[in-house]
C-alpha cells in the first residue's frame, strides 16, 4: 500500500516538476556506507570453509553494532565531490586512518578526477565520465524523505550488480562512489544484493563554495578508467588463484 501511495504522489507531481525543483539542484548529501563482511565473506567460493569461520568470527561483533562510516556528497548541476565526511567524528568513538578517497566530477566538460588510494599507491584516475549503462524500473521508494526510483546496472569488472534508487525531484546526475549518469541524484547504492549499502541520511541545500569541490594537492600516479580497470582485474585475479580476499586493498 505504502509504494502505491508513492507512486500515486509521484504521478501526481509530475505537471510540477520544474516548480518542485527549482533551488533544488546544488547542496550537500550525507551518506553512511556500511560493508557487511559475512555476507562479503560468502560471496569470496573460493576461500576455504575455515577463512570463513575465521571472518565470520572477526566481524560477528562489529556487524552486530555497525553504525557505518560517513560520506559526504557536494553536488551541483554541473560538478560533484564525493569523499568522507570529516566534520564530524563517527559515532560509536571508532577512529582509524582512512585511505585517500576524492571522486570528483565536471558534468558539463564530461570529465572526471578520481583520487584513489589502493593497492600501496596513490592513483589519479582522470578520464571521460563513462556512465554505466541504467535499467530503469517502475519501482519506487523513499530515501531521506525523497520519492526515487529503481534503477540497476552491472560492475563488469567485479562482476556486481548495483541497484541505485534516484530522486527525480533532484535533477542532478551526481551519485555516491563511482556512480552516476542517471536522471536524478542517487540518495542510495546496494552493491552485490546488500553486501554493501550507501544510504542518504540528509540533504542539505545551499551554495557550494570552491572549498566543497577542492581536490587535495596529492602525490599521485595518474592514469585512465582502462588502466584502472586493468589493476583491479589484475588484483582479482591474482588474489582469487591465491585463495585470499582481494577486498582487503580495495574497495568491494
Amino acid at each position: 500500500m505504502k509504494k502505491i501511495f508513492l507512486f500515486l504522489c509521484l504521478l501526481s507531481g509530475l505537471p510540477s516538476m520544474a516548480q518542485k525543483t527549482e533551488g533544488k539542484t546544488e547542496g550537500i548529501v550525507t551518506y553512511v556506507r556500511k560493508e557487511y563482511w559475512l555476507k562479503i565473506s560468502n560471496r569470496l567460493t573460493f576461500l576455504s570453509q575455515e577463512q570463513k569461520d575465521r571472518m565470520a568470527q572477526t566481524w560477528k561483533n562489529f556487524e552486530e553494532d555497525n553504525k557505518g562510516i560517513k560520506m559526504k556528497l557536494a553536488f551541483s548541476p554541473n560538478e560533484s565531490l564525493y569523499t568522507y565526511n570529516s566534520d564530524e567524528p563517527e559515532e560509536g568513538g571508532y577512529s582509524w586512518r582512512k585511505s585517500e578517497f576524492y571522486l570528483y566530477r565536471n558534468f558539463e566538460q564530461d570529465k572526471k578526477t578520481d583520487i584513489i588510494e589502493m593497492l600501496g599507491r596513490t592513483y589519479s584516475v582522470e578520464d571521460s565520465l563513462h556512465s554505466p549503462r541504467w535499467k530503469i524500473g517502475n519501482q519506487i521508494k523513499e530515501v531521506a524523505g525523497y520519492v526515487c526510483m529503481k534503477a540497476e546496472t552491472e560492475d563488469p569488472i567485479k562482476k556486481q550488480k548495483i541497484t541505485a534508487w534516484f530522486a527525480q525531484d533532484i535533477p542532478v546526475s551526481a551519485g555516491p562512489e563511482r556512480i552516476n549518469g542517471l536522471p536524478g541524484l542517487i540518495l542510495e547504492l546496494d552493491i552485490d544484493d546488500g553486501a554493501v549499502t550507501i544510504e542518504a541520511i540528509n540533504v542539505t541545500f545551499r551554495p557550494l563554495t570552491p572549498a566543497d569541490l577542492k581536490l587535495p594537492k596529492l602525490k599521485t600516479r595518474k592514469i585512465n578508467d582502462v588502466a584502472y580497470d586493468g589493476l583491479i582485474d589484475k588484483h582479482i585475479k591474482e588474489q582469487t588463484t591465491a585463495h585470499q580476499n582481494p577486498y582487503w586493498e580495495i574497495r568491494y
